[in-house]
């Protein structure tokens, strides 16, 4: 796993700049806008040789007990605690602020070990600050700038003396997992709002992320590994996705590019609605561009025990035969993410259409399909009224099926009698509910001359 580090401070003093650092990529949003983190992160990480599993945290900010800023506040406490060691930040430029004194007694109380950064020390201005940092009883501060790097040297030195024999095990554990149980990428996305963030909750067994009655709360993408049923699942929490024409705001911008490239790079989406709005414009457009991506599709209808059940249920198959036709079967499993009804038949669902999207045929029994289907229903007359000839089939690829159709003359072959193809093979292979991607291609001509 390796060393766990916590990287803790106050809101906006560089704890996700410093985090996509040590993690060699961006992935946390970075932002000017104070408490853009607010559930905890985790990524492993190789820092010089060091093996860590980075935690990023949420800022501190004053708020009632049933406050979304307290909920904030008590995830970074359950990542202080997880931790074998803390990153403290204070931002240097701005001086010791009194958060930092909070931050520091809760760190502490603790009683874990603590590296404290000075951050912003870009120049001779901010000795000052350096100083007064002696002030929190944390031990000698780095004069640091996750921005540019500097002060890395130090940290290294400081995190090699936590360095633990359980990060030795890093690299052994990521190696031991072959291609048949490498881990399934899950994500979960949907419009604000909708329970995806109490979904994952319920389906982790803790309250890893931020859930509350409040829109938006999730604003980047989080992913947290975990077991089920001897597989495992690197399930993806996301920010809710709006209309493209009211997202105005940066931020905002920043969180919907997260959810799609998180969405894009699973391999199965959940898309989670709301018994009371199923399939609303938006939740289509999300369908689309998940199917369109190549991506297997869940679809999980969230707040069952307070649905009109009946009602439900029927305008979502209306909606799936006449406005997602491009892929059929897709499955749909009803929830309650707040009283954890369902989870098991979403999970298992999420299976099969791994296993689905995962499928090979074998030439054999895909070439006596195509003969049979042929025989059903030819082909039409091409561009040059003669019958287009089709072949042979081969699966091209998995992750999703990719067929090539190969044919002497494939031009003009209608959209139509593709669409057939697709939907025969669909049924007959039992690949319901992920993409089914079918090209024709020109076969050579064996009696060519090769001159």
């Amino acid at each position: 796993m390796g060393l766990k580090v916590a990287i803790i401070g106050r809101a906006n003093v560089g704890k996700s700049t410093l985090f996509n650092r040590l993690a060699g990529r961006k992935i946390a949003l970075v932002h000017d806008t104070p408490g853009v983190t607010r559930d905890r992160r985790e990524v492993l990480a190789d820092f010089r040789g060091i093996n860590l599993c980075l935690i990023d945290t949420a800022g501190f900010e004053e708020g009632d007990e049933n406050s979304i800023e307290r909920r904030m506040y008590e995830q970074t406490q359950t990542a202080i605690n997880d931790a074998d060691v803390c990153l403290f930040m204070i931002d240097a430029r701005a001086g010791l602020h009194p958060y930092d004194e909070v931050f520091a007694a809760l760190v502490r109380q603790s009683g874990k070990p603590v590296i404290l950064l000075a951050n912003k020390c870009e120049g001779k201005a901010q000795e000052d600050a350096v100083f007064e940092a002696y002030k929190l009883g944390l031990g000698e501060p780095i004069p640091f700038s996750a921005e540019h790097g500097l002060g890395l040297e130090d940290l290294y030195t400081s995190l090699s003396e936590f360095d633990k024999k359980e990060s030795q095990n890093f690299d052994a554990d990521e190696n031991a997992q072959d291609d048949e149980n490498r881990p399934i990428d899950l994500a979960v996305v949907g419009r604000p709002n909708v329970g995806k963030s109490t979904l994952v909750n319920a389906l982790l067994g803790q309250n890893r992320m931020l859930t509350g009655p409040e829109a938006g709360i999730t604003r980047d993408a989080i992913k947290t590994s975990w077991q089920y049923k001897g597989h495992t699942i690197n399930l993806v929490d996301t920010a809710g996705l709006r209309r493209q024409s009211k997202i105005t705001d940066s931020l905002e911008k920043m969180s919907a590019a997260s959810t799609k490239h998180a969405a894009f790079m699973a391999q199965v989406v959940v898309l989670v609605l709301d018994a009371d709005a199923v399939l609303d414009k938006q939740d289509l457009t999300i369908a689309r561009k998940v199917i369109d991506e190549g991506r297997a599709l869940v679809i999980a209808v969230n707040k069952w025990d307070i649905a009109k059940r009946q009602q439900t249920i029927q305008k979502l198959n209306d909606k799936l035969q006449t406005s997602l036709t491009q892929i059929s079967g897709v499955e749909t499993v009803t929830i309650s993410a707040l009283k954890k009804e369902g989870l098991d038949k979403l999970m298992n669902a999420v299976l099969r259409v791994y296993q689905r999207w995962n499928k090979r045929i074998a030439t054999a029994p895909l070439n006596q399909w195509f003969a049979d289907v042929l025989e059903q229903n030819q082909p039409p007359l091409g561009k040059n009224k003669r019958r287009i000839k089709l072949k042979y089939i081969t699966q091209a690829k998995t992750r999703p099926p990719s067929f090539y159709i190969f044919s002497s003359n494939p031009e003009g072959l209608p959209e139509s009698y593709l669409r057939y193809l697709t939907n025969s093979l669909r049924d007959t292979f039992d690949l319901k509910g992920v993409p089914v991607r079918i090209a024709v291609r020109k076969s050579d001509n064996p009696y060519r001359s090769k001159d």
